[in-house]
């Protein structure tokens, strides 16, 4: 429809595993995703008309808006502190990008269409009270991901194996976090312990967190194959 009427046409939020479900159904059409900010976990799908080039997705025309809350520092606020308020707020879960608490701030992207609404009605986290502003996108302040680098060997690139070296646990514990279902590959669920990981695939596990496989050498003497490992902390 947006492609007819010669418009530009954007999604609300999507999670990564809603982006590839995106992508598939999407194959072959003109589209790009964007979130606000670099590497940003949640971003929308837009379509843009030949008439615009990307540089408009960052103006004050385009489909997302950055909000920045202050409060005092000794107030310890987390990501969940502003989900929920946003959510207790009235704000539907697909109208907010991603979520950066820093002390004393936090940066936050939503759809634009939104933005009034959000800078009159969220006033607090929790018992904390908030001054909100609009902000540029240029302007969000980015935390530091903390990454942990697992040099090992294994016998295998079997899922439940990356997990166990990954994590350092055994790798029958990682097998029971695969068959409950709280392991997720490049983000699709995946209940397969004997799945393949390749190199530069993602692992998330509930309850321990998400790493990437980041390279495959060789083997070793003993046929054991050496891999490196980003553990996000």
């Amino acid at each position: 429809m947006a492609a007819q009427r010669n418009v530009p046409a954007s999604s609300c939020f999507l999670s990564k595993r809603e982006q590839m479900l995106v992508q598939e159904l999407l194959r072959g059409e003109e589209f790009v995703f964007f979130g606000g900010a670099a590497l940003s976990e949640r971003e929308v799908c837009c379509y843009l008309p030949e008439y615009l080039d990307e540089s408009w997705l960052y103006s004050e025309g385009g489909p997302i808006a950055a909000v920045r809350a202050s409060f005092y520092e000794q107030d310890r606020l987390s990501h969940r502190d502003f989900l929920g308020s946003l959510m207790g707020s009235g704000i539907k879960r697909e109208t907010v990008g991603d979520i950066y608490v820093a002390s004393g701030l936090c940066d936050f992207l939503v759809l634009r269409e939104i933005l009034p609404y959000v800078l009159q009605n969220l006033t607090s986290a929790g018992r904390t009270k908030l001054s909100l502003q609009e902000i540029s996108l240029a302007d969000i302040q980015l935390p530091q991901q903390a990454v942990k680098t697992v040099r090992d060997t294994v016998p295998s690139l079997r899922l439940d194996g990356i997990i166990s070296s990954g994590f350092s646990i055994s790798r029958g514990k990682a097998a029971d976090y695969v068959s409950a279902g709280k392991a997720e590959l490049n983000y699709l669920p995946c209940m397969k312990g004997d799945k393949q990981v390749s190199e530069g695939d993602l692992v998330s596990v509930r309850g321990l967190g998400k790493l990437r496989l980041e390279k495959v050498g060789g083997n070793t003497k003993k046929g054991r194959i050496s891999i490196e490992i980003s553990r996000f902390l």
